[in-house]
Parts: structure tokens; sequence; C-alpha cells
């Protein structure tokens, strides 16, 4: 199952995609699928037609894992 996070690249804007894991800490790349800025939109320095990028991980400042609607309602729940 893809896990949709928010990546920070240095000096850039934050990357909206999927990953298919959580990169381990001795990779030096991070292939990211469906890369969108945060609001949806095509990234202006990648073709609208692409679907999967490999960033190298020293362009990477951090990543942050965005949960899903299911995990949002758990946690919404257990609150309650």
């Amino acid at each position: 199952m893809p896990t949709t996070i928010l990546l920070h690249l240095s000096g850039e804007d934050p990357v909206l995609g999927e990953i298919d894991e959580i990169p381990a800490p001795g990779d030096t790349t991070i292939t990211v699928n469906n890369p969108r800025r945060r609001d949806g939109k095509d990234l202006s320095y990648i073709d609208g037609n692409v679907v999967s990028v490999l960033w190298p991980m020293h362009r990477v400042t951090f990543l942050e894992i965005v949960p899903t609607a299911e995990e949002e309602e758990l946690i919404g729940f257990v609150r309650e």
C-alpha cells in the first residue's frame, strides 16, 4: 500500500506524492509517485505526464507522512 508523503526539498516548495516504502537510513534516492504541489497542481519544473520522480536524498530536508482518511477517522474516534 502506498504511503502519502509531503517531501521537503532544499530551496523548493514541498512536494506531495506517494512512496511504496519509507526510505532506509542508507538509501541515496527516493522515488515519489504522482508528484504534485500541496494544492494538487502540477509542479512547474516537471512535465505534466510524469508519473514518478527519483530525487537524491541529499536534496531532501525532511519528509512528512500524511495520514490517510481512515487513520484520521480512527484517531478522531479515539479522541472523542
